[in-house]
């Protein structure tokens, strides 16, 4: 291994996959003579097409941003009052319900998935709760059925963060056709991205319908605005790095594996390093690769590890550290009570998120497991 460029040339959690620049330019060209650069434009329905045809799902709406797209979610379905959701997420998860007015209600997790437990949904349940946010973290799948049963049971909608689940699919069915709804990232730190952007995924012509009315002002024709929306358009040109995407994406998320196999078997029985538990009948997209520290265990504390990590130029990140439910906004709600959310704070105070993406040298990898062996 060549230890000076190892040590020398920094190394990020994630890259963004760039395609060809030749190959990028043709859509640019094509946008330039078309003088159409938002507002439903020609790439912009062909991306929509194709990925309701690659990701196995009816319909989708495409957003500038995935914030945007759980706004407008929530907006869509009408959600009020409580909704039960995770304090392990990116913050953007929770904030999306504070815009709408609506109150968290934090739920602890399950220690091995990372996801809400459903196990102890029902109990977080009042006369204010009108829907489940569950988010499926580092892409894995939550347990929907579980899920949906209580949804069901208690006549609440349920709307997926799937930011981390493009084209995780379980027993071959897309993640992404269950709930009511589920909202996907293109931000560019994700498998598949459009610099910016983002989606939301919904089963019927009706729902689409009203989810592009209200991305788009409220608009139905030109003179009329039937509700207050909002402007959350995808543009041409991220329209068009998300075709480009979708010509690698499999040849990439095959390369993700790769490096996600490797951190496996060179990290795998080290004491006091927990992995990401794989499970069978389920296709990942190696989006993320976390460990978890156990300082007891592996003589050194998760933030020992990431200063000494960084002090090799390794920049990895603490996903998700601090948990929602310790940020000044929402720790005073009564959900966010340490003794609510015991194993939640335990993975937070635990996780470091190794560099993954589809181009990582191998000699990085062996550097930063080398540097994880030798705490």
């Amino acid at each position: 291994m060549n230890e000076l460029i190892a040590k020398n040339n920094p190394v990020y959690v994630t890259q963004p996959f760039m395609p060809p620049l030749s190959e990028f330019n043709v859509y640019l060209e094509k946008i330039w003579r078309s003088k159409k650069l938002t507002n439903n434009g020609e790439f912009h329905k062909q991306l929509e097409q194709i990925l309701c045809e690659y990701l196995g799902v009816k319909y989708i709406s495409l957003f500038a941003n995935g914030t945007l797209a759980l706004i407008t979610a929530l907006q869509t379905l009408g959600i009020k009052g409580e909704v039960i959701t995770t304090p392990y997420s990116f913050v953007a998860t929770t904030h999306a319900l504070w815009w709408n007015n609506i109150k968290p209600v934090f739920c602890d997790i399950d220690p091995d998935s990372f996801n809400l437990d459903p196990d102890k949904i029902e109990k977080a349940i009042t006369s204010k709760t009108t829907a489940i946010l569950p988010v499926h973290v580092y892409g894995n799948p939550c347990n929907v059925e579980k899920i949906q049963k209580i949804a069901d049971s208690y006549k609440l909608k349920v709307i997926y963060d799937a930011a981390h689940a493009f084209g995780v699919k379980q027993k071959g069915n897309s993640i992404l056709n269950y709930g009511d709804l589920s909202i996907l990232s293109f931000h560019a730190t994700k498998v598949f991205h459009t610099f910016e952007g983002g989606a939301i995924i919904s089963h019927d012509e009706e729902t689409k319908k009203r989810i592009d009315h209200l991305k788009n002002f409220g608009f139905v024709s030109e003179i009329s605005v039937i509700e207050p929306g909002i402007n959350a358009k995808m543009n041409e040109v991220q329209a068009a790095m998300g075709l480009l995407q979708l010509k690698y994406i499999d040849k990439n998320i095959e390369q993700r594996k790769t490096v996600f196999d490797l951190y496996t078997k060179e990290l795998k029985n080290i004491n006091g390093i927990k992995l990401n538990e794989i499970y069978d009948g389920i296709s990942y997209n190696y989006g993320y690769f976390p460990i978890f520290v156990d300082e007891n265990k592996f003589g050194m504390s998760r933030d020992a590890l990431f200063e000494k990590l960084k002090e090799n130029n390794i920049f990895v990140r603490r996903y998700f550290y601090p948990l929602i439910s310790n940020f000044p906004k929402y720790k005073e709600l009564n959900s966010a009570k340490k003794t609510n959310l015991s194993i939640a704070n335990k993975l937070a105070d635990q996780v470091i998120c190794l560099p993954i993406y589809t181009d990582l040298e191998f000699e990085y990898i062996n550097k930063i497991c080398s540097i994880i062996k030798t705490n």
